[in-house]
């Protein structure tokens, strides 16, 4: 994988990141039931392209602590300003949503909340207690914002099964693009999560092509995140939700991204999704699941 100069690219999507929409009884289920909870999904407020994959399968992403980010990320589509009041009872009527969609692995991930003293923390730590109690043998994976250490071990001992926090993109594009993180202390929660207790939680992070970065920022990027304790990794295309969003400057080609990906397993991650239209959170059970 050399480093080349890449061509402005068209605004026109090339066919491998193209998919019919396709809905069936169990899409409607989800929708129906997250509608009647009164839950926020990831899945909607982020525009995710595989949502319609995943809701046919029965699959969500809970998004906690309301659709308000105190944030203002230039790859995210998720509104930005003045977040509400926290609610107390959305761990229970998540832990109950969950019961109810018969979800054996949950996503649960959050907007960014600066304004409040913990950064909703204790929120995660009773939604990961809640689930648990409801549906006993669940898994539960967390994607959580950029918490000190003693806030980040206060969701830990709630004993989610995965611990996630994206790194999103390489060094050099930090500070334009996600503008109030770090790439230090995006490095630093994910060491934290893996030197936690006795290892027994898998510690996740997730890297965006196509922001500008090159394939030695990449590679190294990946260098890192194994020297910080990552195992699980998702690797997958970025596609500017607006126009107002940072653009995308180039579409990754599939053939880049398995070689991506082949890399990662030769640094020794045990699991890695690579491919232009993997997320986060996608195929998430899968991950923790996964036979190289």
């Amino acid at each position: 994988m050399n480093s080349v100069k890449h061509p402005k690219q068209s605004t026109r999507l090339p066919e491998w990141l193209r998919r019919p929409i396709q809905t069936d009884a169990a899409y409607a289920e989800v929708q129906k039931q997250l509608k009647e909870s009164g839950l926020n999904t990831v899945c909607e407020d982020a525009k995710c392209p595989n949502r319609h994959e995943c809701w046919n399968h029965g699959t969500a992403t809970f998004m906690i602590l309301g659709t308000i980010c105190t944030r203002a990320c230039r790859f995210c589509n998720v509104e930005t300003g003045k977040p509400g009041a926290v609610d107390l009872s959305e761990p229970q009527r998540l832990a109950e949503a969950v019961e109810k969609m018969n979800l054996q692995h949950v996503v649960v991930t959050s907007v960014t909340r600066d304004d409040l003293p913990d950064g909703g923390a204790e929120i995660f730590a009773r939604t990961i207690k809640a689930v648990k109690q409801q549906v006993p043998g669940v898994k539960i994976e967390v994607l959580t914002p950029d918490y000190e250490k003693a806030l980040l071990y206060r969701v830990l001992d709630a004993g989610p099964d995965v611990f996630n926090h994206n790194i999103e993109t390489v060094e050099r594009l930090q500070l334009p693009i996600r503008k109030t993180a770090t790439y230090a202390r995006s490095m630093e929660v994910l060491r934290n999560a893996s030197e936690y207790g006795d290892g027994s939680i898998k510690v996740k992070s997730g890297i965006m092509l196509g922001l500008g970065e090159s394939n030695e920022e990449i590679l190294q990027t990946l260098n890192d995140l194994y020297s910080n304790g990552v195992r699980l990794l998702t690797i997958g295309q970025y596609m500017a939700p607006t126009r107002d969003h940072v653009h995308t400057k180039r579409f990754v080609t599939p053939k880049e991204f398995k070689e991506f990906g082949a890399a990662a397993y030769a640094l020794g991650f045990e699991a890695v999704a690579s491919d232009p239209l993997v997320r986060s959170s996608y195929r998430a059970d899968k991950m923790i699941k996964v036979d190289r």
